[in-house]
């Protein structure tokens, strides 16, 4: 508050764009799990709030989006050029409301856990232990029911895992090769 305000004062308020965000948040009990470490939606999400001039008010996206993207949308809010060497990619066009998502899918991964997310469908591999998790976020947004084994989501699942094995090959990931 002391920040805007500042800005209110100082005239600047309405040519600042505001960026709230914070570190994954703990899981306390949600799938029998304490911390951070896995790959379901209460905890791979994160708060984002995004203010300031060319952004409407008042809206809530549900775009997934990627932390290192902020560098290279905050370039595009404010006109500058993206440096060459940014990998990320900017979501501006989200917040703008021009665009509803910024990606097709996601593809997370954390020591001895990768996932692969679509706008319907996650697939969380635990390549260890050679587990296989299949959630259908639109009929189970807590992620209850693992579908892996369920013969009816038989081509789903080969298809998430071959995309899977396709973002870890990009990535360099050496696992890839196991996740046939």
């Amino acid at each position: 508050g002391r920040i805007i305000e500042a800005l209110r004062e100082t005239g600047q308020l309405d040519n600042t764009i505001i960026i709230f965000s914070s570190d994954h948040g703990l899981g306390v009990g949600s799938h029998g799990l304490r911390g951070k470490q896995n790959m379901y939606e209460h905890t791979i999400n994160v708060p984002l709030i995004i203010a300031g001039p060319h952004i409407p008010q008042g809206q809530i996206r549900d775009a997934q989006v990627y932390l290192r993207e902020l560098y290279p949308t905050t370039c595009e809010l404010v006109g500058i050029e993206v440096p060459q060497s940014v990998e990320g990619k900017s979501f501006a066009q989200v917040l703008t409301g021009q665009t509803d998502r910024a990606h097709d899918h996601v593809f997370c991964y954390f020591r001895d856990k990768q996932m692969f997310r679509d706008a319907r469908w996650k697939l969380i591999h635990y390549p260890e232990i050679d587990r296989w998790q299949l959630f259908d976020l639109v009929a189970d947004p807590y992620e209850v029911k693992d579908l892996s084994g369920d013969e009816s989501n038989a081509l789903v699942f080969a298809r998430l895992r071959e995309a899977l094995r396709r973002e870890q090959v990009a990535a360099g990931d050496p696992l890839a090769t196991n996740n046939n």
